[in-house]
């Protein structure tokens, strides 16, 4: 492991000496100077992790030194050692950013606290951050095999984030290869249990299920909306928990999280069944029957879910609501600023609907150009590129508007995605869904093995297209593939973000109520 290598400049350096060698003691590598022009020609030829950098030295200041390292070095950490406390020179030196200062005399101790602070503490996070989840691997393993209701999923799922996060944050990737290898036992497992209790939601009045996707406006805003409250619900369309753990901070600045649920999305994770079942209420086969010239069926020609207003009009009718509502689909920045432009749509009405694209889109884009592939090359680089999106988005300028008019928010989406890596020969007819995380059809051959097969669509609300309709689900991190031009399919599409099928990040996906500040 590389030493950690420190400049102290001090126009009075040998007197320092014991404090040079304390600091050697500890395992430091320490260069000195007596003056800043001598500083600056060592910091041109040498790499340093700290300055010490004393502030009153004959020839050029230490004021002056400072400035002209940070100018060619702004990242740079110097510690100014001063034995004034004059108001006017520590202005000048934190305004010259600065990480600390020292006021002399300085003893060994709060030398070696400045370092830990300075420098060393993304070492000591890194560190501890690695040896807790060390610690809490084991029990997180105990409760994936132990985990028998939804409940038990969210809270591991929570966990999982919450570590994949401060692993991150640490900037140590020594756990990398662990924490993605306990997800994929996690999502293993959770298949399973989606295999086992799925069917049962809907076909057994005593079993206990989660929040699915048709209750979730009717448990969380229909109440608001009951009590003469405004609504703002803010739909992004592929929005992954973790995602949400990203942007939370952005929103509470202005904005404080009221209720935090996870809900689970209705099979298949797409947005012809998951986003109509939510603003309908209704299940996919019951939108079909009730709504014939509403719903479109996998195969059919046009858009899939173009028809969202119509369905939560008719179901706020449903629920005893008003039907008056602003409804707008956002694809790009220029729409996103025209809904703030006519601010007074949404402050007239009770409730509005705002449904943003941004991460659909990256996730087909990444996909589709190599560009993208490459932005968003793993997990953590997608998260960062939402946060970059939502930080200059006008989707953050929004809220801060309504924040400003007292305006509730209901922020959720209609499923996740999974980066898929693992191909499934599946065979289909031209007829059969060209999804690769479900498929749908009357001529399917598949392993059932490797799939989550419902041969009575009925049972769980998926609409028929034929009597002899199956719906087939991947797990984890699988997709299907078709044998003919298998490798070139396979290439395409592996290691992109999907939807469709069954995993922690496609199912369990955020419904979260803010309150403005």
């Amino acid at each position: 492991m590389r030493k950690i290598k420190l400049l102290w400049v001090d126009d009075e350096i040998d007197l320092l000496k014991p404090h040079v060698l304390f600091l050697e003691q500890k395992g430091y590598e320490v260069d000195t100077a007596n003056n800043g022009t001598d500083a600056i020609d060592i910091v041109n030829k040498n790499t340093y992790d700290l300055i010490f950098l004393d502030e009153n030295m004959p020839g050029i200041s230490g004021l002056q030194t400072l400035n002209e390292i940070k100018r060619k070095f702004p990242s740079l950490p110097i510690v100014m050692i001063t034995k004034s406390e004059e108001e006017n020179i520590m202005e000048q030196a934190i305004g010259s950013k600065i990480s600390d200062y020292l006021i002399k005399p300085v003893n060994p101790n709060q030398i070696l606290l400045s370092i830990k602070k300075n420098v060393d503490h993304q070492r000591l996070i890194s560190e501890k951050t690695t040896s807790a989840y060390q610690t809490d691997f084991m029990q997180i393993g105990m409760q994936i095999n132990e985990s028998y209701s939804f409940d038990n999923w969210v809270d591991i799922y929570k966990k999982l984030i919450f570590w994949e996060l401060e692993l991150e944050r640490s900037g140590n990737n020594a756990m990398d290869e662990i924490i993605k290898m306990q997800k994929n036992e996690a999502n293993n497992a959770f298949s399973k249990f989606i295999k086992k209790n799925y069917v049962s939601w809907f076909s057994d009045d005593k079993s206990i299920k989660p929040l699915l996707s048709p209750s979730v406006f009717k448990s969380k805003v229909f109440p608001l909306l009951k009590e003469d409250k405004k609504v703002v619900i803010i739909l992004i369309d592929n929005l992954r928990l973790d995602q949400w753990k990203i942007l939370e901070p952005k929103f509470r600045e202005v904005y404080n999280v009221a209720e935090e649920s996870v809900f689970c999305s209705i099979l298949p994770t797409a947005t012809q069944y998951s986003r109509n079942a939510m603003f309908s209420g209704l299940m996919p086969s019951e939108i079909q029957k009730l709504f014939p010239d509403i719903w479109l069926n996998d195969e059919d020609d046009g858009g899939k879910n173009m028809h969202e207003e119509e369905l939560l009009k008719r179901n706020l009718s449903r629920n005893g609501l008003t039907d008056k509502f602003f409804y707008e689909k956002v694809f790009n920045n220029k729409a996103g600023k025209k809904i703030i432009d006519n601010i007074s749509n949404i402050l007239q009405n009770q409730l509005s609907i705002i449904v943003f694209n941004f991460v659909d889109m990256l996730s087909h884009a990444r996909t589709e150009m190599d560009m993208i592939r490459e932005l968003a090359e793993d997990e953590a680089a997608y998260r960062s590129l939402t946060l970059s999106w939502f930080e200059h988005s006008p989707l953050f300028e929004l809220i801060k508007i309504l924040s400003d008019h007292k305006i509730n928010l209901f922020l959720t989406t209609d499923h996740g995605a999974v980066r898929v890596q693992n191909a499934i020969k599946v065979i289909g007819d031209r007829n059969t869904t060209t999804n690769i995380r479900y498929k749908q059809g009357r001529s399917l051959g598949y392993n059932p093995k490797e799939v989550f097969e419902i041969t009575q669509p009925q049972k769980v609300f998926l609409p028929l297209t034929n009597v002899s309709s199956t719906y087939i689900f991947s797990q984890n991190t699988d997709f299907f593939a078709y044998p003919n031009n298998y490798n070139h399919y396979v290439k395409y599409y592996k290691d992109t973000f999907q939807h469709g099928g069954i995993s922690l990040e496609e199912m369990l996906i955020p419904a979260i109520l803010l309150e403005p500040k």
